[in-house]
């Protein structure tokens, strides 16, 4: 295996949603559609096939053709981040060097768990990650995320860090986000070469005061994220401080109310997407959820309302 690294992965790399048609297919022309905004829309790279695009939902069929049309379609514009999650080392592995094949820059993936209880301690975690680090060339990211019911403490992410040799960035998005991504970085130095922030951006500030180089959003809004970013980048803690307080109730909307249908009910209103329906048995935004969410985004003029226009 290769043991040079491309240049350090930083800023937004925001979640791209899987549009479906009404009846619950693929809609692939909305899909590209999706990308384009999202790239025109500021965004450094896009992420695929998370738990904000339905992944769950999803045929390991489907997988592939999202994949492979995704990265076609983004053509090298960005990089391209790929989820790769499964409970099963083989074929978390297998569908690792696929997307690699295909043209992924990173992977994604959470710990092993599967449901409300089947979970494996940190010995199998980290040999799950050894595993498919030597299966691979490219980055792997580790998502801590509460979805997976996996205790992933700083100590262990640094220890992974330092001793696998393609695990080298990580999305926080546990309760206390700001203090762990602290203690990941004193704890891991030079080899967490991605300390990022997660969870829509709800606690995108503190995680960049904390040392967050990377955040990975929603797909909505990447125009409203971005100045965010590169004003504390720059050492604008004020500007910074301003550019969020004023994105944050739409922050705050799609964390708290309208989760991973969000983005899509936004494209879909903007004429990105040609439907907004998740798919079933996952349930519709509540009407008045959805014009809340879009009354909170009028106020901000994100790219996304206009951009098909």
């Amino acid at each position: 295996m290769t043991t040079t690294r491309p240049a350090r992965f930083r800023g937004i790399f925001p979640v791209v949603p899987t549009p479906f048609t009404e009846s619950g297919e693929l809609d692939l022309a909305s899909q590209k559609r999706c990308v384009d905004f999202m790239i025109e829309a500021g965004s450094d790279g896009l992420c695929i096939l998370a738990n904000f695009s339905e992944q769950f939902l999803l045929s390991d069929d489907e997988r592939e053709v999202l994949t492979r049309t995704v990265l076609e379609h983004v053509a090298g514009r960005v990089p391209v981040i790929v989820t790769t999650t499964h409970f099963s080392t083989t074929v978390c592995a297998e569908r690792s060097r696929r997307a690699q094949a295909m043209g992924a820059a990173m992977l994604m993936v959470m710990p092993p768990y599967h449901g409300a209880t089947f979970r494996v301690p940190e010995p199998q975690i980290h040999d799950f990650y050894a595993r498919l680090s030597d299966a691979v060339d490219i980055p792997i990211m580790v998502q801590d995320a509460p979805a997976a019911g996996t205790p992933l403490s700083a100590a262990f992410l640094a220890k992974m860090a330092r001793e696998i040799e393609h695990v080298a960035y990580f999305k926080i998005e546990t309760a206390g986000a700001a203090s762990k991504l602290r203690e990941l970085i004193r704890l891991g130095g030079d080899a967490v070469e991605g300390p990022w922030d997660g969870e829509e951006a709800i606690t995108l500030l503190p995680d960049l005061d904390a040392g967050a180089t990377g955040s990975m959003t929603g797909g909505g809004y990447p125009d409203g994220i971005r100045p965010i970013i590169e004003a504390h980048r720059a050492g604008d803690r004020d500007q910074a401080f301003a550019l969020y307080q004023r994105w944050l109730p739409l922050i705050n909307h799609e964390n708290r109310q309208s989760g991973f249908l969000a983005a899509k009910a936004l494209m879909k209103e903007g004429g990105v997407i040609a439907c907004e329906a998740p798919r079933h048995p996952w349930p519709t935004m509540h009407p008045e959820t959805r014009k809340g969410l879009i009354e909170t985004a009028r106020r901000l003029d994100p790219l996304v309302l206009r951009w098909a226009t």
